[in-house]
C-alpha cells in the first residue's frame, strides 16, 4: 500500500518518471521497514510468534489510517508505460500491465532465490530465522540481519504494490491482497520461493475456476478454503520440508 501511494505521489504530484518513482518507492519503503524494525519490532525478538503477528496487525491498521489522512480515501490510478497496450498471444489479447506483473514476479523470485541460496547474507538470514540463539553464537549479527530482512521485505512489498496498482487501483485496502499471498505461501511451503510462486499460481487458477463454475461468492473464499485444507492435510505445503529434532 505505501509503495503504491508513494510511487503515485512521485509520478502524479511531482511529475517524475515512472521508473525513477518506482526506484524511489522501493528505497523509501525499504528504509522505512528497517527503521520500523529498529524502533518497534526489535523489542519483540525472542517473543512468541503470536505477539509478532498481533503487533504487525496493529501496525497495519495504523498505516492504513496514516495513508487515509495523507492521501485521502479516494481511489487512484497509477499511469505506467504499459497502460493501454496489449499483445496478442495465441489469438488472445494480453494487457502489458499483466505481462509486467508476470515478468516482475519471475525476476523478483529469481533474485530472492539467488540471495537466499548463493550468498552468505542469505544463509545468515535463514540461520537467524531458524534459530536466533544458535545464529548469535556463530557470530551472526542477528539484530542487523533482522533489520535487513525487514528492509528487503518492505522493498518487495513496495514492488508488489506498484506492479499491482494499475490493475487493482490504489486505495488504503490494497494491502489486504497479502492475505491471499499468505495462503499461497502456505500452499507452496514456507521457506521455499519456488513453492510460493507455484502456490500463487495455484491459488489464482483455483479462484478463476471458482468464479466460473461455482455459485457467486465462492471466488472470494476459495483461497482460504484451500489454506484450511492444506493446514489440515499437509501443513508443510507442496515444497516445504518437515523439521525434525533429535531428542
Amino acid at each position: 500500500m505505501l509503495g503504491a501511494f508513494i510511487c503515485y505521489m512521485f509520478v502524479v504530484w511531482y511529475h517524475l518518471g515512472y521508473w525513477i518513482s518506482f526506484a524511489l518507492a522501493i528505497l523509501i519503503v525499504g528504509a522505512f521497514g528497517a527503521l520500523l524494525d529498529w524502533t518497534v519490532l526489535r523489542r519483540v525478538i525472542g517473543q512468541p510468534q503470536f505477539a509478532v503477528v498481533m503487533l504487525t496487525i496493529g501496525l497495519g491498521a495504523v498505516f492504513r489510517s496514516f495513508a487515509s489522512i495523507t492521501w485521502g480515501s479516494e481511489i487512484y490510478t497509477l499511469p505506467t508505460p504499459f497502460s493501454a497496450k496489449a499483445t496478442r498471444i495465441a489469438g488472445v489479447a494480453v494487457s502489458h500491465e499483466y505481462l509486467s506483473i508476470i515478468a516482475g514476479t519471475v525476476l523478483l523470485c529469481a533474485a530472492l532465490y539467488a540471495l537466499f541460496t548463493h550468498t552468505k547474507v542469505g544463509v545468515a538470514m535463514q540461520a537467524a530465522s531458524q534459530n536466533q540463539l544458535a545464529a548469535y553464537y556463530m557470530g551472526i549479527p542477528v539484530k542487523l540481519v533482522f533489520s535487513l530482512i525487514w528492509a528487503i521485505s518492505a522493498g518487495v512489498a513496495a514492488v508488489a504494490g506498484v506492479l499491482l496498482a494499475p490493475v487493482s487501483l490504489i486505495d488504503v485496502n490494497i494491502g489486504f491482497i497479502g492475505l491471499k499471498a499468505f495462503a499461497a505461501a502456505v500452499l507452496g511451503g514456507f521457506g521455499s520461493i519456488p513453492g510460493a510462486l507455484a502456490g500463487g499460481v495455484t491459488i489464482g487458477v483455483i479462484e478463476l475456476f471458482s468464479g466460473t463454475y461455482l455459485p457467486q461468492g465462492f471466488k472470494d473464499v476459495a483461497a482460504y478454503v484451500v489454506l484450511l485444507i492444506v493446514l489440515a492435510v499437509r501443513p508443510q505445503g507442496m515444497f516445504g520440508t518437515v523439521g525434525r529434532k533429535k531428542v
